[in-house]
């Protein structure tokens, strides 16, 4: 079973305050992304944002108003900021974050990693031992018609699998929106189930009891951070 069963499933009852913070996400990712381009059927990056958000129950009234406001003059400027740290035993993490304040960002990022004594690496002291994929998965009986037509179009599957009937596949993310064009093809109205882009580690630990009440500790630290929007990391018995 490949990395694509490592991606968690929106499967967990949302807090409010999870809730809050997705669409917080959301809208900053869509105001990103329509700064290239407000008209949704045009701008493709923009598009698929927008479908995830809608899937993940953000309200259209924050879509909007985000694509509302990457029309206007000045505002915030948000940009992506990838940090890399250490945690307990030879626990490594990975946090994406959507900041209009730099230095406010790595300030709490930080704070969270002293606090249990752990410390932020250099650009690249991690993320060497992690794979950036693209990662979809979805009911299908289509599998060779798929994989066919992705091959014709110059796109090679880094994954491609099927298992009781849900294919799983996993891409360069440059190929994903190309890649989702040509299922949505062959299957009208797909319903992903999984859609993600992130970061995976290539190898899983395995933490002792001690160092993974610290490892959960830093975790929860740096998820209550507004402008962290996703944590990688390489533990495999966490929860």
């Amino acid at each position: 079973m490949g990395r694509a069963y490592e991606v968690r499933k929106a499967s967990k009852e949302k807090t409010g305050a999870m809730k809050a913070k997705t669409y917080s996400t959301f809208a900053k990712e869509i105001y990103l992304a329509a700064k290239k381009g407000t008209e949704i059927e045009s701008n493709v990056v923009l598009k698929r944002i927008v479908e995830k958000a809608k899937k993940a129950q953000v309200p259209s009234d924050i879509i909007n108003r985000a694509i509302d406001k990457a029309k206007g003059v000045g505002g915030e400027d948000y940009h992506e900021v990838i940090y890399e740290g250490f945690g307990p035993g030879a626990s490594t993490l990975i946090i994406k974050t959507l900041t209009d304040n730099v230095n406010r960002t790595v300030g709490n990022v930080r704070a969270a990693f002293n606090k249990v004594n752990k410390s932020l690496g250099v650009s690249n002291s991690v993320s060497y031992n992690y794979d950036y994929l693209a990662i979809i998965s979805f009911k299908s009986d289509k599998d060779e018609e798929i994989f066919e037509t992705l091959l014709e179009n110059n796109i090679e599957p880094i994954e491609f699998e099927n298992e009781n009937g849900e294919l799983t596949i996993s891409v360069h993310p440059n190929d994903i929106n190309n890649t989702k064009d040509i299922i949505e093809k062959i299957i009208p109205n797909v319903n992903y189930e999984i859609d993600e882009v992130g970061m995976y580690a290539k190898d899983k630990v395995d933490l002792n009891s001690d160092d993974l009440i610290v490892f959960d500790k830093l975790y929860k630290m740096l998820d209550e951070i507004e402008d962290v929007t996703e944590i990688y990391h390489n533990v495999n018995n966490k929860d």
